[in-house]
């Protein structure tokens, strides 16, 4: 097979390099060997390949690849920020073959029809991009035939189990104050309520990723001599000849997985040339770098990072987005087996898959929401968030506000948390008006990079207003379920003493036939709302549109072909090209990304794609 951690002697040129085998990258290069099967193509990852890795294909492990000493995720440190009491947030990315697809919640989430065509690129609205999201696809779920697909890669569907009790009880509550529960909220259209989720696995319950689902079947066939993949290689920087053609490009050992003896000696680093293309793939988090260090980016940024410009472009490592989420954890009446605190905490992961547990399948997330506010609560808002909320999403029915998922579990630590049962409500910003960036400092994969988040750093603090928002619904929801017994007060705010919002830590059940009333915040609550969430919030794991898909005048970094401007054979097929955030988790459209963009090389070299 053809799956190296050094580059076989000899291979020193090959047509297509694909630097980066995450969730597109793996797309791009299966879908092309199996278009020309004598089409010589090299896959660089910086992880390690994640074949029949028990870490990537059980669902019940999926936080453990989220670990500080995690092998299967790159953590990016942002830098301080004042918008978020001054913490250092760290962003964890795939760092393994199969990208995110290969650590992620496995949440099977497609955008919103307005997200696409928000894109404003021909070729990539919600009507051209329809074949890709069914082609990529093989679904086991409810719903409209004609919106899914049936014979894709990607296994969606139940897996074989699920909480069950949990759903029913939460659904219930959330109809009560507005929510219904959506059959399917992944149709491109529909919205404002809760669904019975699907995940990114097999029906026997194996995670599906485009690793597994794309790559590893056609390096083992016997069929696909031409396809190579070298794990464990940072991609330092694309090269460039003399007409700014990219010819191929330069990697390291990963220092992770192949330290030096000697660490004052400068790293090796070894060439291999493209004929045809060079293809970016390294994330939203990684590819803005490699483009950066090869010359390509802001001029000041590459001034202060000591690298020769060869093409400027300000829009490199600009507008950094990602969904902002926080959990909320509270007490329930459910039995053991029927919450995730059943694994781990009770019973060890290694017995839970030699016993072949039910539960082993599970990812603990059974419902999430695409939802949006009344009238009234927009105006109850203020001012500034009723502008927005007319600007942006009035007359936009399509556009949630916020997504909201329901864990049958802890989501974040369990410290301090006494051996009971948890349910988790995890609200994260569809839409963030706040912006970041990120760009190197040096040369080097070593050098530190310039990192920061942005989040809740939009003017008027909209992004927390929406989030302040989504924990009262939440919370509303929450308590009119019957098993309901009261907040878990660590992972709750801090609210002031005699506030009519304080957590419940000794719960009084509601008298028969009484209606649970919505709690009343003060401004004071509000204010420990705002300020457990700038103390707590996280990434979503969704960064995106750090080299965007937009005319250039507009700090876009590639046309509607993926091609960077400026340059010639050099295109970037990964999150980053995102002109616009989408209202869902993003692993899906860097899967279509992934299909779209095999489909447009496939045409510019004349082959035809199954």
């Amino acid at each position: 097979m053809g799956l190296d951690k050094n580059l076989p002697a000899g291979l020193e040129e090959v047509d297509i390099i694909i630097a980066g085998g995450g969730t597109a990258g793996c797309i791009v290069a299966g879908r092309l060997a199996e278009a020309d099967p004598n089409l010589s193509i090299l896959v660089i990852e910086g992880g390690r390949d994640n074949y029949d890795n028990p870490l990537v294909l059980t669902p019940c492990l999926y936080t453990a690849n989220l670990l500080p000493n995690s092998e299967t995720a790159i953590f990016y440190q942002a830098i301080k920020s004042k918008q978020l009491a001054d913490r250092e947030v760290i962003v964890p990315s795939g760092g393994t073959l199969g990208g995110g697809s290969s650590i992620n919640f496995m949440m099977y989430t497609r955008a919103q029809r307005d997200d696409f065509d928000s894109w404003k690129t021909p070729g990539w609205s919600a009507d051209e991009l329809w074949p890709y999201l069914k082609k990529l696809e093989t679904y086991h779920g409810p719903g409209n035939p004609e919106h899914h697909g049936y014979s894709g890669p990607i296994q969606v569907s139940d897996g074989p189990f699920r909480g069950k009790r949990a759903e029913d009880e939460w659904l219930n509550a959330a109809a009560k104050v507005g929510y219904p529960e959506i059959i399917d909220l992944q149709n491109l259209d529909t919205n404002n309520g809760f669904q019975r989720w699907l995940r990114y696995t097999s029906p026997e319950g194996a995670r599906s990723n485009t690793a597994h689902a794309y790559l590893h079947p056609r390096l083992r066939d016997g069929k696909h001599p031409n396809l190579h993949v070298l794990v464990e290689s940072s991609v330092v920087r694309v090269l460039f000849d003399e007409n700014k053609r990219a010819c191929g490009v330069e990697f390291t050992p990963n220092p992770r997985f192949h330290p030096l003896p000697d660490s004052s000696k400068p790293r090796p680093k070894q060439i291999i040339k493209a004929r045809k293309l060079v293809v970016v793939s390294c994330g939203a988090c990684g590819t803005p770098s490699v483009l950066e260090r090869s010359g390509i980016g802001a001029k000041d940024v590459l001034e202060r990072a000591g690298v020769p410009l060869v093409e400027e472009l300000p829009g490199v490592g600009s507008d950094y987005q990602d969904h902002n989420l926080i959990g909320y954890t509270y007490r329930t009446s459910l039995s053991p087996e029927e919450t995730g605190d059943a694994l781990g905490r009770r019973t060890s992961f290694e017995d839970v898959i030699a016993q072949k547990h039910p539960m082993w399948t599970w990812n603990y997330v059974d419902l999430s929401a695409k939802i949006r506010p009344t009238d009234a609560e927009v105006a109850a808002l203020g001012k500034e968030f009723q502008e927005a909320w007319d600007r942006d999403f009035r007359d936009r029915p399509n556009r949630p506000i916020m997504c909201m998922a329901v864990l049958c579990g802890v989501l974040g630590s369990t410290e301090g948390l006494p051996l009971e049962q948890f349910l988790s409500v995890g609200p994260y910003t569809a839409y963030p008006y706040s912006r970041g960036h990120l760009h190197i400092t040096g040369p080097d994969v070593s050098d530190p990079l310039d990192f920061d988040v942005g989040f809740f750093s939009d003017p008027g603090d909209l992004d927390l207003k929406k989030q302040v928002w989504a924990y009262k619904k939440g919370r509303e929801i929450m308590r009119r379920t019957t098993i309901y017994r009261g907040e878990a007060a660590i992972h709750h705010p801090v609210f002031p003493k005699g506030s009519k919002a304080a957590c419940i830590e000794e719960w009084t059940p509601v008298a028969e036939g009484a209606e649970v009333q919505d709690l009343e915040y003060s401004r004071e609550d509000d204010e420990a709302i705002e300020k457990h969430l700038r103390e707590k919030i996280q990434t979503t794991w969704h960064s995106l549109g750090t080299a965007k898909m937009a005319p250039r005048e507009e700090k876009g970094v590639v046309d509607k072909d993926l091609n960077v401007y400026g340059v010639k054979g050099l295109k970037l097929v990964d999150l980053s090209i995102a002109p616009e955030n989408i209202g869902g988790n993003t692993c899906n459209t860097a899967m279509v990304i992934g299909e779209k963009a095999a489909d447009i090389i496939a045409r510019e070299l004349g082959l035809l794609l199954h």
